[in-house]
C-alpha cells in the first residue's frame, strides 16, 4: 500500500511555515510569493495551526479594508487534521474528502515533516498507477511462449 512517506518523498520537503503574531496582510504576501495555498503555523518550533487560502479568502470576505488589523492566530485553524508518515493514502484520501481539507501537515511525534495537498494525493496515484500499468504491460509482453493460463 501507498504511504504518506512516499508521497512526500514524490513531493518533495520544502516547508512553509508562519508565525501565530504575523498579520494576516504578511499571510498573504508570504502565500503568493512562495506560490503556496497553505502555511503551517509554528510557534516556539511547535505546530499550533494551519492556515490555507480558505481562511484567508474568508478573513477578506469579512474585512474587505485588507489584513494589517490582525494577526495569523486569529483565522488559523488552531486544530488541523494531521497523519503520520506510516499513514495509509487512502486514509488520506478519506480524510480529506471527510473533512473537506485540501492540506494536512505530516507528523512523526512533534515534528513536522510537510503538508501533503490534494493536488499532491492526486499526482502521486497518477504516477503508482503509470509505475504498475508499465510493470504490468513488461509482464504481459515476457510472457513464456506456449505456457497457457491456469
Amino acid at each position: 500500500m501507498l504511504k504518506v512517506s512516499e508521497v512526500l518523498r514524490v513531493k518533495g520537503n520544502a516547508l512553509f511555515t508562519i508565525n501565530p503574531d504575523k498579520s494576516v496582510q504578511k499571510c498573504i504576501e508570504h502565500m503568493s510569493q512562495s506560490d503556496v495555498g497553505s502555511l503551517v503555523v509554528m510557534e516556539h518550533g511547535d505546530v499550533v495551526g494551519l492556515v490555507t487560502f480558505r481562511e484567508v479568502l474568508q478573513y477578506l470576505k469579512n474585512h474587505p479594508d485588507g489584513g494589517d488589523s490582525h494577526t495569523v492566530r486569529s483565522i488559523m485553524d488552531d486544530h488541523p487534521i494531521t497523519v503520520t508518515p506510516n499513514t495509509d493514502a487512502n486514509e488520506v484520501q478519506r480524510l480529506m474528502l471527510e473533512h473537506n481539507a485540501r492540506y494536512i501537515p505530516v507528523m512523526d511525534g512533534p515534528t513536522l515533516l510537510g503538508v501533503i495537498s490534494f493536488f499532491d494525493m492526486a499526482r502521486t496515484v497518477v504516477e503508482n498507477q503509470k509505475f504498475e500499468n508499465t510493470m504490468l504491460k513488461a509482464y504481459i509482453r515476457d510472457w513464456p511462449a506456449g505456457e497457457e493460463n491456469s
